[in-house]
This record gives structure tokens, C-alpha cells and sequence, in this order.
């Protein structure tokens, strides 16, 4: 059996709950399982190498590989997974996109709850 890519999501945040959504039925060839960072902290033992990290503020992906990506590395790397979104994937590819990218995710990232709202319990669907 292949080895998936493990996305770290919060599941209490709108935004990243419907991006998922989107990205689930787009993920033809099975190759993404998601996992909600409420179930990591309810099982910490789990994911120890999610330990000491800001898995709320940015979100996380454990490559099939075994190598560990966050935030904006961790956007590129899903969507250059997914056949779809291959083309867009190649934009934040370009050398030097990190710059811009990576200071834009955290941005967005840490005002999700202001735009977006939160749920008050976590969706798994």
C-alpha cells in the first residue's frame, strides 16, 4: 500500500473546513488524508513530530516521504499533489515566490477567525 500525505487542518475554522472539502474532491488518485489538529491534540503521542509546533497558527502536511511541511511550503507541496491544481502549484514554484507567499500565508492565516468566524466544535466531514 502507498504511503499518503497527511494535511493538518483546523477543523474549527470555516475557511479551512470548506478548502478541505474542495481539496478532497479533488484528490482523484486518493493521494491526501486529512486529519483535524483537534484529533492531534487529543492524541498527541500520535503526531510527535507535530510536538512544539504552531499546528493552529499554520497549517501542517507530513509529506508521503516523511518530511514535514508547513504553511505556505506545505499549500505548494498539496496542491502540487492534486491534478487540478498542478498549474497553480508551478506559480509558487517560481524561485523567490516564497518571499511574497510565505509572509502572505501567515497573514491571512492569523486574521482567518476575524474574515471567516469559528465554529464552536470541530467538523470532520
Amino acid at each position: 500500500m502507498k504511503k499518503k500525505h497527511l494535511v493538518f487542518y483546523d477543523a474549527q475554522c470555516p475557511f479551512c473546513y470548506h478548502v478541505k472539502l474542495v481539496l478532497r474532491k479533488l484528490d482523484w488518485f486518493n493521494k491526501v488524508d486529512w486529519v483535524s489538529v483537534q484529533e492531534v491534540d487529543e492524541a498527541p503521542v500520535e503526531y510527535p513530530y507535530l510536538q512544539y509546533r504552531d499546528i493552529y497558527d499554520e497549517i501542517h502536511m507530513l509529506t508521503s516521504s516523511g518530511s514535514l511541511k508547513e504553511g505556505y511550503y506545505a499549500i505548494r507541496k498539496l496542491l502540487s499533489s492534486l491534478p487540478l491544481t498542478v498549474p497553480i502549484s508551478l506559480l509558487l514554484y517560481i524561485p523567490f515566490a516564497d518571499r511574497v507567499g510565505s509572509p502572505l500565508y501567515k497573514w491571512f492565516s492569523r486574521h482567518r477567525y476575524q474574515w471567516f468566524g469559528q465554529y464552536n466544535e470541530p467538523r470532520y466531514a
